[in-house]
């Protein structure tokens, strides 16, 4: 399984309130909702349901989950089985490392990962959210000193469904930036520590890819 190497660019297709921007994982995509603003502030349109199914993404999610985390907090790689969750994931303060793991047994970038530095942007930057969809494993790397992540799901939680691999599996390869870290060791939760390797974790179902 090949580890994906950060990257900076990103091919676009742009709608008339937002950009999408491919990522090197061909379901993975960086969504960009146009800003509008004077010198009183700014206003953004974060999901509009027509424009999302204009682009070919889900209509409907059912739930919204928001995590306050300190520096070092590394949650992940968490998926569900039976009812797996696309994710609609932003963050509102700090900066984190987010990955996504294909683990679509029919998908040509099964067991691929990719990396995207997602932080709080400034007045002049664009608003970014990654769109993962189901069927992928979620997890992320908290690099400043807090950071707030809202994420929203087009599927419910199910707990006995929830499944974790263990974010430093030797077959992923993933290359955490742990020097951003100034030295702190990685916080993990003890689930977290006891998730399954990738070549022997529970793997949801077949899932069509685009």
């Amino acid at each position: 399984m090949g580890k994906s190497p950060f990257f900076d660019t990103y091919s676009t297709v742009r709608l008339n309130v937002m950009q999408v921007l491919n990522t090197p994982l061909a379901d993975v995509k960086l969504i960009q909702p146009q800003r509008f603003g004077d010198n009183r502030g700014w206003f953004a349109e974060v999901f509009n349901q027509s424009t999302f199914s204009a682009a070919g993404f889900p209509q409907q999610f059912v739930q919204d989950n928001q995590s306050f985390s300190v520096k070092g907090v590394l949650r992940g790689l968490h998926y569900q089985l039976e009812h797996a969750q696309g994710k609609l994931v932003r963050v509102l303060s700090g900066h984190i490392w987010d990955v996504a793991v294909d683990l679509r047994l029919n998908s040509p970038d099964f067991g691929k990962w990719a990396g995207f530095h997602l932080k709080r942007q400034s007045p002049d930057d664009d608003l970014q959210l990654l769109w993962i969809p189901e069927g992928f494993a979620h997890g992320f790397l908290v690099l400043s000193e807090t950071a707030e992540v809202l994420y929203k799901t087009t599927n419910l939680y199910y707990p006995a469904g929830e499944r974790s691999i263990l974010w430093k599996d030797p077959t992923l390869n993933i290359t955490w930036p742990l020097d951003a870290l100034d030295g702190i060791l990685p916080s993990i939760s003890s689930k977290d520590a006891g998730g399954a390797l990738f070549s022997a974790a529970d793997l949801p179902p077949s899932l069509n890819y685009r």
